[in-house]
Parts: C-alpha cells; sequence; structure tokens
C-alpha cells in the first residue's frame, strides 16, 4: 500500500496496524498513561500500543489492563511471569506479540513526538530502509527551566540514506540507543535480531546487531523520542547505578559481544571507532567515580577492566585527550597512585595533579613506566604546556590528607598537600596560604570568610600544609539560599597567589557536624556537615535541627519558603536582565547618549581590548610625548595587565566602558567597537586598522556577498562609523577601503603609527633592550617566526608546521627562534629547545619584536609589509598555500610572484635555504624585490604617522 494511504486511511486498523510501539513497564503505574496516550495521540492512523509489564509489584499492569479496555483494537497488555531485572525480555515479548508492518520501542517514562510515527513510516515506504533513526531529545524534567539536549544532533542535522552502516561510522558509535528508532518486522525476525536477556545495556549490543544487518538505514532530522531524565531522583536507572560493580561487568561483557560481532563482520574500521569512543566516553563515566569508591571496589574494577583494555587497538589512543590515554593506561597497570590523581585531572579540566617528570627534553605524567615505549607515548604531556605556565596559572591539585573533629566545639583541624609539578614552586619561595569559604550560588555574590593557614612547608614534589579552622565561630550563613558552601585555599608564592580546591580523594574521609547560627533563624539549620562535591571537592552543607527539620521542611515547601525562593529568583532574573547585551544595548542609547559629550575624552582600544599594542598605543603614547591635556580611557578584556597607569581602564562591555564611549569627543581602536553601538555626531571615529590586506576582506569575500541586504546595509552601518581610516599605501586604497566601501574624505594617507618605531629601528646601530630582556645571546642571530591565523573561533592551541626540536638541533649555536603565534591562538614549546627557541606570544606589541629580529620566518601574515620597511630578510613558509589561499577566500595578489625573499614549502626546504646561505647574503640578494615591496605596500610609512595625527586632530590640547 502506497505511503500516503497508510497516513491518511484508517481501514488499515482493523486488517493490520502500520506499526506497533512496544511500551514497557516496571513498577511505574503514574507514567504509563502519559506514553501511552502519546502513541494514541499520533498523526499516523493505523499505530497499535503493545503493553509489555515486567512482573511489576506496583499497579502497572493494572493500569495497562485499564487502559487496553478503554481502547479495543488499539492497546493490548501483557505480564512477563516474573522479572527479568532488565529491558531485553519485555521488549522480545513486545515485539513477539506486535502486528505492525513496522516497530517502535518506547519506555514507559519516555514519550514519542506527536508525528514520530508519521515520518518514522514515510521515510521508511520512501526509502524501503530495514531501519529509519530519528533525533532524540533529552528533556531533564526535574530541572527548573525543563532543560532539553538533543542526542548527538550532528548525525541527524539533514534526511540521508546509508547502504551500509560503515558509511557512518558514528552512528553505531554514539547513537546506541534503540527506542528512536523504527524497524520494519519482518527485516528482525528474518535475520533472528532480538534483545540480549538477563544483561544491561542491551541497547548497545541490539542497536549494534541491527545496524551491521540492515541493508539500508535512513535518518530523518525530525524529533521522534523525549527521553525524559531525573537527575534528583533517589532511585537511578539501570545504566546510571554505577556504584554497583555488576553493572561495570555489564558494561564489559556487552562491549565484548559488540567487538566480536564486528570482528567476525570483518568490520575493523567500526571497531576502531568504537575503541577511541570507549576510551573517551564509556571508561570514563565509571573512572569518575572510582575516587568515591572502596579499595575492593577499585580492585574489581581494574580486574574487568584490564582484559578489555588489552583488546583495544594501541593507535586508539593517540585519538583521545591525553589524559584519557594516561588514566586508560594507569588503569591497565593498576598504578593507583598515578591513577587516582589523574582522574582528577579527568574530573577538573585543567587541574594539574601529578608532580610530572621531565626526561630528554619531554614532560611526562609520571616517572613511573618510561621504559615502556608505549608508555612514553601515552604518558608524555609535553603539548599540553604544563611546563611554560607560571604558578598563578596553573590549578593545582590539593589533595585532602586529614580531617579532624576537635570535640564537637565547631573547629576542625584540617591538612593536606598541594602538587608541585616541575617544581614550579621553588624551595626558598616565601609561603603563606589562607582558606576560603563561599555559598554555592552561581551569579550572586555572598559574603566570603577567609581563615588563615597556619603551617605551609615544602615536602618533596609537593606544599604541605596544617590549618584549625573555627568553622562554628567565623561563618555566618543566611540560611535557604545559601544552603551549601564550597571551601578553596589560597596559596601565596612570594606574593603571587594561586588558588586550589580541596580533594577529599579517600572515601569517608571528612565526617561528623559543626554547630553553625544562620542569620536568619536556627530553625533553618543548627548545623553544617562535611559533604564531597561531584567534582570530588570538600563541601558543606547546612542541616537543620532533627526536632524542627520537619517543621522546615514544611515551611520551605510552603508559602513562606516559596515565597522566598521566588522572591531570590526574581531578584536574580532581574539582575541578569539588567546586565544583559540587549540592556545594555538600550542603556548606551537612551541614557548614555542623552549626557553631553566631553571634551578632551578619549577612548583607546586595540584588538578588541585584549592588548595595549599596535596604533592605538603609538598615538597615546605620542600624545603623551607632547604633553597633550586629554582623558585617556583604555578598555581591556581578562586582567588589565601591561595597560597604561597613566589612563583608565575601563572592562570591554562594562557601564562605565559603554559610558566612556557615549561620551568621548574620539574614538581610536584598530578593529572594531561594538557593532550595535551607535556613534553619536559629536564623537570622532579615527579608524587606525591593523594590517595591509593579502587576504580578501570585507565586501570583496564571498561570504560578506552572500549576506542578505539586510545584513549587509546592517554591516555597512558599522563601517560607515569611521570617520577616518589610515592608510598607508595605495593598494591600501585599492582593497581594505574598496571592500569596506569608504569614502574617499575618510582616507588619512599617513601611514601606520605603530610602524614608526620600525622606520626609526632601520638606522638603529644596538639591539633594542628587548634582548636583555629576553636573555638572548649577542654572538647569535634572531629569528621570528610570526604565522597567521588559520581558523575562527576560540583559542587553540597552535600547531607548528616544524619540528622545533629539529631546527633547535641544528640551528641553535648559530641562531635563536622566537615564536610569535597569533594573539587568537596559543602555542606549546617542549623543555629540550630552552634558550634556543622562544615563546614569545604573551609580548602583546609585535613591533618591538619585529624591530629585535634579524629575519622573519612567516606565511600570510600582515608582519610582512611592516617587518619590510627594516630592509631585512625575509622568508616566506605558505606549507598549505592551496588549502589556505586557493580554497580559502581568495588573496588580492601571489603571493608566491611577489614575495621578497625565498618562498620554502616544506620543512625541508626551510632548513635548506637556512643553511645555503647566511643572513647577509639575503640581504644582498633580495634588496631590490623588498624596496618594490616596500613601495607598493608602505609609501606612505615614512616614521611620522602617530606625529601627524596628533598635529591634525590634538594639536590645540598642548599644555600652553
Amino acid at each position: 500500500m502506497k505511503v500516503e494511504q497508510r497516513l491518511q486511511s484508517g481501514k488499515t486498523e482493523s486488517v493490520r496496524p502500520a506499526m506497533s510501539v512496544v511500551v514497557i513497564v516496571y513498577n511505574d503505574e503514574a507514567r504509563l498513561p502519559t506514553a501511552v496516550r502519546s502513541v494514541l495521540a499520533q498523526t499516523l492512523r493505523g499505530v497499535e500500543v503493545v503493553i509489555v509489564d515486567d512482573h511489576s509489584t506496583d499497579g502497572s499492569y493494572t493500569v495497562a489492563r485499564r487502559l487496553a479496555d478503554e481502547h479495543p483494537g488499539r492497546v493490548r497488555a501483557y505480564r512477563l511471569p516474573e522479572n527479568s531485572g532488565g529491558c531485553g525480555a519485555p521488549r522480545n515479548r513486545g515485539l513477539r506479540e506486535a502486528r505492525g508492518g513496522y516497530v517502535v520501542f518506547l519506555d514507559s517514562d519516555d514519550v514519542l513526538d506527536r508525528n514520530a510515527c508519521r515520518n518514522f513510516l514515510e521515510a521508511a515506504e520512501t526509502t524501503g530502509a530495514d531501519l529509519v533513526s530519528g533525533l532524540c531529545v533529552r528533556v531533564h524534567v526535574d530541572s527548573r527551566t525543563g532543560k532539553r539536549v538533543k542526542w548527538y544532533p550532528w548525525l541527524y542535522a539533514r534526511t540521508r540514506t546509508l547502504d551500509a552502516i560503515s558509511e557512518l561510522p558514528d552512528l553505531l558509535v554514539y547513537d546506541t540507543l534503540s527506542t528512536n528508532k523504527c524497524y520494519r518486522r519482518a527485516f528482525l525476525i528474518e535475520r533472528g535480531l532480538d534483545f540480549p536477556v538477563g544483561i544491561h545495556y542491551e541497547d548497545l549490543l541490539f542497536s549494534a546487531q541491527a545496524y551491521v544487518a540492515a541493508d539500508r538505514i535512513t535518518l530523518i532530522p525530525n524529533r521522534v523520542y523525549e527521553w525524559h531524565v531525573e537527575d534528583k531522583s533517589a532511585a537511578k536507572s539501570i545504566s546510571n547505578r554505577r556504584s554497583e560493580i555488576a553493572n561495570f561487568a555489564h558494561r564489559m561483557e556487552i562491549h565484548r559481544r559488540v567487538d566480536q560481532l564486528l570482528a567476525d563482520r570483518g568490520l575493523l574500521e567500526l571497531k576502531f571507532c568504537k575503541d577511541v569512543k570507549f576510551l573517551k566516553h564509556d571508561l570514563v563515566l565509571h573512572l569518575r567515580d572510582l575516587p568515591f569508591r572502596d579499595a575492593c571496589y577499585r580492585q574489581e574494577f581494574a580486574a574487568l577492566a584490564r582484559p578489555y583494555l588489552a583488546s583495544i587497538d594501541p593507535t586508539a589512543y593517540d585519538e583521545v585527550e591525553p589524559i584519557h590515554a594516561i588514566c586508560a593506561y594507569l588503569l591497565r597497570m593498576s598504578d593507583w597512585d598515578n591513577l587516582l590523581p589523574a582522574v582528577d585531572t579527568l574530573t577538573n579540566g585543567d587541574k594539574v595533579s601529578a608532580p610530572l617528570t621531565e626526561q630528554g627534553g619531554r614532560v611526562y605524567w609520571c616517572a613511573e613506566h618510561l621504559d615502556d615505549p608505549f608508555a612514553r607515548r601515552v604518558l608524555d604531556v609535553t603539548e599540553l604546556g604544563y611546563h611554560a605556565k607560571p604558578v598563578e596559572r596553573l590549578f593545582l591539585r590539593n589533595e585532602l590528607l586529614s580531617y579532624v573533629d576537635l570535640g564537637g566545639r565547631g573547629r576542625v583541624r584540617l591538612a593536606g598537600r598541594i602538587t608541585n609539578p616541575l617544581g614550579v614552586i621553588p624551595p626558598g619561595a616565601r609561603l603563606t596560604a589562607a582558606l576560603e569559604f563561599y555559598a554555592r550560588r552561581p551569579g550572586v555574590r555572598f559574603q566570603t570568610f577567609r581563615l588563615p593557614v597556619a603551617t605551609v612547608r615544602h615536602e618533596g614534589p609537593y606544599v604541605v600544609w596544617e590549618a584549625t579552622a573555627d568553622i562554628s565561630g567565623t561563618l555566618r550563613p543566611l540560611g535557604i539560599v545559601d544552603a551549601v558552601w564550597d571551601v578553596r585555599l589560597h596559596l601565596y608564592v612570594d606574593g603571587t597567589r594561586t588558588t586550589t580546591r580541596l580533594t577529599a580523594s579517600q572515601p569517608g574521609l571528612a565526617t561528623g557536624s559543626l554547630p553553625i547560627r544562620p542569620r536568619l533563624t536556627r530553625l533553618v539549620a543548627d548545623r553544617i556537615e562535611p559533604q564531597v562535591s561531584a567534582r570530588g571537592h570538600l563541601a558543606f552543607r547546612l542541616v537543620p535541627d532533627k526536632r524542627a527539620g520537619a517543621l522546615v521542611e514544611r515551611g520551605l515547601r510552603g508559602a513562606p519558603g516559596r515565597l522566598a525562593k521566588s522572591g531570590y529568583r526574581r531578584a536574580k532574573a532581574l539582575r541578569k536582565r539588567a546586565t544583559s547585551g540587549d540592556a545594555k544595548i538600550r542603556l548606551y542609547h537612551e541614557m548614555f547618549q542623552r549626557l553631553p559629550v566631553r571634551k578632551r575624552l578619549v577612548v583607546f582600544e586595540s584588538h578588541l581590548g585584549k592588548q595595549y599594542s599596535d596604533s592605538p598605543r603609538a598615538i597615546y603614547e605620542e600624545m603623551r610625548r607632547q604633553d597633550l591635556d586629554f582623558e585617556a580611557v583604555w578598555s581591556y578584556t581578562g586582567a588589565p595587565e601591561g595597560f597604561p597607569a597613566d589612563a583608565t581602564l575601563v572592562r570591554r562591555w562594562s557601564l562605565p566602558y559603554l559610558r566612556a564611549l557615549a561620551r568621548a569627543e574620539y574614538w581610536i581602536d584598530n578593529q572594531s567597537y561594538p557593532l550595535k553601538l551607535a556613534k553619536r555626531p559629536g564623537t570622532t571615529y579615527i579608524q587606525t586598522w591593523h594590517g595591509s590586506a593579502l587576504k580578501r576582506m570585507g565586501f570583496d569575500e564571498s561570504e560578506w556577498k552572500l549576506k542578505s541586504r539586510a545584513e549587509q546595509a546592517e554591516q555597512q552601518r558599522t563601517l560607515d562609523r569611521f570617520d577616518h581610516f589610515l592608510i598607508r599605501s595605495e593598494h591600501d586604497v585599492r582593497t581594505l577601503a574598496k571592500a569596506f566601501r569608504l569614502k574617499e574624505k575618510v582616507l588619512l594617507r599617513v601611514g601606520y603609527p605603530r610602524n614608526d618605531a620600525l622606520v626609526a629601528a632601520r638606522q638603529a646601530s644596538e639591539r633594542p633592550p628587548l634582548s636583555h630582556e629576553l636573555g638572548l645571546a649577542a654572538d647569535k642571530k634572531v629569528l621570528l617566526y610570526a604565522p597567521t591565523f588559520r581558523k575562527s573561533g576560540r583559542r587553540r592551541r597552535f600547531a607548528l608546521p616544524f619540528d622545533v626540536a629539529r631546527f633547535a638541533r641544528e640551528f641553535g649555536d648559530e641562531y635563536v627562534l622566537l615564536v610569535r603565534a597569533h594573539y587568537l591562538d596559543h602555542v606549546v614549546l617542549p623543555p629540550s629547545v630552552r634558550g634556543r627557541v622562544i615563546d614569545v606570544s604573551a609580548h602583546h606589541d609585535v613591533t618591538p619584536l619585529l624591530a629585535l629580529a634579524d629575519a622573519l620566518i612567516t606565511d600570510y601574515s600582515s608582519v610582512m609589509f611592516d617587518y619590510a620597511l627594516l630592509d631585512r630578510p625575509m622568508f616566506f613558509f605558505p606549507y598549505d598555500y592551496e588549502e589556505y589561499v586557493l580554497e580559502g577566500r581568495g588573496t588580492y595578489f601571489d603571493l608566491l610572484e611577489r614575495a621578497p625573499g625565498p618562498v620554502v614549502r616544506t620543512e625541508d626546504e626551510l632548513h635548506a635555504v637556512l643553511t645555503s646561505s647566511s643572513l647577509d647574503e639575503q640581504t644582498v640578494k633580495y634588496a631590490a624585490a623588498r624596496e618594490r615591496f616596500v613601495s607598493d605596500f608602505g609609501e606612505y610609512d615614512r616614521g611620522t604617522a602617530a606625529a601627524s595625527i596628533v598635529d591634525q586632530f590634538f594639536s590645540e590640547w598642548r599644555r600652553k
């Protein structure tokens, strides 16, 4: 029968239903009717419900029978003679009783989307698929906001049909659910597919068998299934009972069966993808719980995991995050001393939990096992860059060693040890510390309480501490809204602070209770008890007096409690709305812009507030040098480090920032002030920009051209804010100015103020002071490697396109290589290259680095135009030219033809050109090419740009 008839006709109900939905239930009488109603309400007619009760002890079967009586011919109910303890047996019974051409499985606590069956059937009969899978949505029903999370949505971005599961390995690896799928019943019967019985995680095996057996699989982007999740439920689902070792045993057995299935079918690529997912997901779920388990559980866990880990392809370790691989390896070795700290890092991201060790210029997680070549590969954490971070940027593990209640007087004695990786805290450092208690209320500031730490000292690869904390006498919570208090320890190393959390890795270490006096009333709580958070950190929870507990509980759940909590939520929501981006934009336009322009107020910004650098800095310093009378405001993001002390600093997007922009007489920046902020007529915007264009920009980019007229008009409005745009060559006029659709009157042909220093440095005979700051040897030449940014997005680690250790070995006696990553990237150098290769990415202003370098190595970065002013050798290393230029957004000229220096495409070619000729020879060989390059791209850079800007706009501000 055609799909249209199936969708519209109800006659098939009396003959054979189009689809059977098998609903399984166990002790869930309250939610079963909702699940069944979601089937009966389907927009596809001809759907039957087969309810199978797994011998419930409540009224589930009675409810099922009643539903069958109320909907004869559409609902049938069955009961297993005894409880099976899992989902497999009731689903198999439902499959045997099903009469529809297609089968869907539904759990009693979930629901189907109203159009699920219609979409399933239409896709199945249109494509002839044995299996159709749709989007599942996890609904967190006990969250206040009803949080909804799509289940692996990238798999369901569009409709597609697969002739074999090998076409999309991620489907088998990640979407192991059986419930967001529709199966052709004849397919299941012909292939003998059913669920394993007597074992948990049956979905993993059943789904794998179905994927592998199906001749055709169709994925649809439609939402079909709502998986209801109760995070706060006391009764955990079978798969979430990870405290039971049998749970992990079942998972391992199911994985072994799936692996055997894939091996029997010769699907080795799928097995490899599954190995990767096991290391970074399945194993991680259980590893995170290990700190909360006793020694007996840990030993049984390791005994179950080791044989399976031995079966995993060793190359799968290379495809996961280093900490995942480290944990798996240490578990294989049963190295608990190193594994439990590693699990702490696994749970807490950037936490450094091990002392680390350095060997052969590489950094390893631990010193053990390094005689094993495989271990050296897995335990190598050099690329994580721990060795390159100062102590204030490290999140160090602080293991709680003891917790002693001093006689119930509200005082406890605490002791712990802080990991000191690679001796980042030197033995002679002056150490002090303080404990801090603060309420766990995100987005709301409560009072914090600090207590001194009496003893802090070095002890081997750790810093140990001891403190007696008078918690009852110091901590004064409100009650109700600040029921949980977290603890952290601030360690001061020669005055520099690093903050740690107290990790309670020993089960049962912190117990008992302490008296407390909340500010509201002692009926709210009269005790505080230690607890361990899900991330393994020590915290304290307020507990009411047992005699008053019931009264307080009724109060909190009754009108007074609801009033207090709703008032708190309203206040929090009001604060959030008042500080939202939309609210700030309204405040800027409707209030701040109504204030009068403040004469001589200048707001400076460089690279969206990330730096004190570039032409805005050069103009600012020229204004200070000329002793102008003006009020300077600099914007910043993150920490305002390195910004001038004689200016007012405002955080970008803060209210003081918006007020300053609204009232400023001048804006000076090199990228763009927030796009949605209009510039008032009384403000002059000087846009310095930040480099000539090799890559296509603005409306010359295909991406901009594809935008709608409204989007293009909005973008043009932001560009029209520029009153003046700095130009360094006629190339800028033909490229940047045209791409931004700037009018001639806006263009200032004065050059870049940041390059004034480079013009001056060309005549200098001595190295700049930065050489001494970096500790550079006077007899070595300085090479600067400054690549461009390659992908949009957040800050990421940049992989150097050459072996930096090899570079240091071959050229370290002659050159020092400075590596300056783009400000959106960061780079990690191994310890083996110390003194020969130096990461200078933290130097925001690239100009002093250019002035220091004897030669430049770059790819497509606009620093090439600036460095050319120095008339020094330049090497071009566009190793990914085709991908970056030809497949990217295009360029205004062919770099390979006009580069004023040798162009190399491989690491060996780079080494060869550095070996074959000296820098002096390169200087002579490409002198004419550099001169043409400067003439074409820097004709207005004469060393007077900053002074020219000051003379033109601010000369009247000179003090008399």
